[in-house]
């Protein structure tokens, strides 16, 4: 006697397919802060057309704004990490051994959450380590001041979203909702890899980067299904995707 088909429908996510694009153009005329986030992103465009930029430094600005927003997250949540797991406690040495320890976990969890960073060197070595960017970066200190403003930037914005003070529940949301998106774009700059960088390829990265801002529920959900249960998605527990049918 056959054994009856296993139902897995209920144990997979399911991804939610993107609008037309008549309707993304329609929401994007009517949505006049996803021009700025359009400009800001276009800036490696602007500055291959314009002022002579070479592909590894617009590179270099893709991974460089991407690792220093997921550094930023992990910065702030530290804090209350260290708050929630180490005793209550007073006194200068107490302060400076709690200290080390965050400074020692963030390098950590850098390391950990970035992966899909780090590993993005490996195909774009010649690009992100090679001789000419390390020559654009030590002899201008323009750039050093633009990314200097970008990585700054991140870390205001991620001590002022208030992961500090936020419900368990709402606090995973959140940070599985920028993480994700961060990862994501990580993948996305493998495509750059693979197609050799050419410039066509640039202006595209820009616009997939502002549709990740502008319309970040709908990546997520194109690949992790319902992005407002994000906080229940656990990979190691398969009950966890029965409840996100």
């Amino acid at each position: 006697m056959a054994k009856p088909q296993e139902k897995t429908d209920s144990i997979t996510v399911r991804p939610i397919a993107p609008p037309p694009l008549s309707q993304h153009l329609r929401e994007l005329a009517s949505r006049p802060g996803a021009w700025a986030v359009l400009a800001r992103n276009l800036i490696p465009v602007v500055g291959i057309y314009g002022f002579g930029w070479s592909a590894a430094l617009a590179v270099f600005n893709y991974w460089f704004d991407g690792l220093t927003a997921v550094a930023a997250i992990v910065a702030a949540l530290i804090p209350r990490a260290l708050r929630e797991t180490q005793p209550k406690s007073t006194g200068v040495m107490s302060m400076a051994a709690n200290s080390v320890r965050g400074v020692v976990t963030w390098i950590f969890l850098v390391g950990i959450v970035g992966l899909p960073y780090w590993i993005v060197l490996i195909p774009l070595h010649d690009l992100l380590l090679g001789d000419e960017l390390r020559h654009q970066l030590a002899h201008s200190p323009a750039l050093w001041l633009t990314f200097g403003s970008l990585a700054a930037g991140h870390f205001w914005k991620a001590f002022q979203s208030g992961y500090d003070a936020m419900p368990d529940k709402e606090l995973k949301q959140r940070v599985r909702w920028d993480v994700y998106l961060l990862i994501l774009r990580a993948l996305a700059m493998f495509i750059m890899a693979a197609h050799g960088l050419a410039f066509i390829l640039v202006p595209l990265m820009a616009l997939l980067l502002s549709y990740f801002e502008i319309w970040p529920e709908r990546v997520l959900g194109a690949v992790f299904g319902d992005p407002s249960r994000l906080y229940e998605h656990d990979p190691d527990d398969p009950a966890s995707k029965r409840r996100r049918r």
